[in-house]
């Protein structure tokens, strides 16, 4: 099941979280952060944008936000987009199904462009980014540093309208979700879902 992430759901979530920060490049938090830091960053995005988790049996198997992009108004109607399931979830398709929920609840908020900053190389993020029709729009080399050694981060863009079509209000995200359309949006990823 796919929904908006829940208070309750905070401490599975940074469970996830944790391996890929003490163990990876993917992401360039370098220090896990604090239950109470990590529950702050969800409400932020929460007040703005979808922030879905993926509950199977009863347990937290993955989740996926939309975060912003850069804090300068006339970024408003871009999100950066950031996906994590946890190990034993993995290759199952439970990261698919929330990125098909997540775009199209962007989409039904009216935001225009979708980014995804990919830790380079990563064979498996670009596909799975490609996959949904980003492409590739730049890469920062030698832009953090973590396991030792310089790290390079690919940036991935995903258009969700026509740009010559004026931007319209960003739609509050419970305020989509008590729509038909919204509903359709949520479901989609569900219907993806391999159980």
């Amino acid at each position: 099941m796919i929904r908006l992430a829940e208070e309750a759901d905070i401490a599975s979530m940074l469970a996830i979280y944790t391996p890929y920060v003490e163990n990876t490049a993917i992401t360039f938090d370098i220090k896990v952060p604090s239950l109470f830091e990590f529950n702050q960053k969800i409400n932020a995005i929460l007040s703005e944008a979808p922030c879905l988790v993926c509950e199977v049996n009863g347990e937290i198997a993955g989740y996926a936000y939309a975060d912003i992009h850069r804090t300068k108004g006339a970024y408003k109607w871009t999100r950066e987009v950031s996906v994590y399931v946890a190990k034993e979830y993995q290759s199952k398709k439970y990261g698919t199904a929330l990125y098909y929920s997540l775009i199209d609840l962007l989409k039904c908020q009216n935001y225009r462009t979708v980014v995804a900053g990919i830790t380079l190389p990563n064979i498996p993020s670009v596909n799975f980014h490609e996959r949904f029709g980003f492409h590739q729009v730049g890469v920062y080399d030698n832009v953090g540093f973590k396991l030792g050694k310089s790290q390079r981060v690919g940036w991935w863009q995903l258009s969700l309208v026509d740009y010559q079509e004026p931007a319209k209000d960003i739609i509050h995200i419970e305020k989509v979700l008590q729509t038909e359309e919204g509903q359709k949006a949520m479901k989609r990823g569900e219907l993806r879902l391999i159980i």
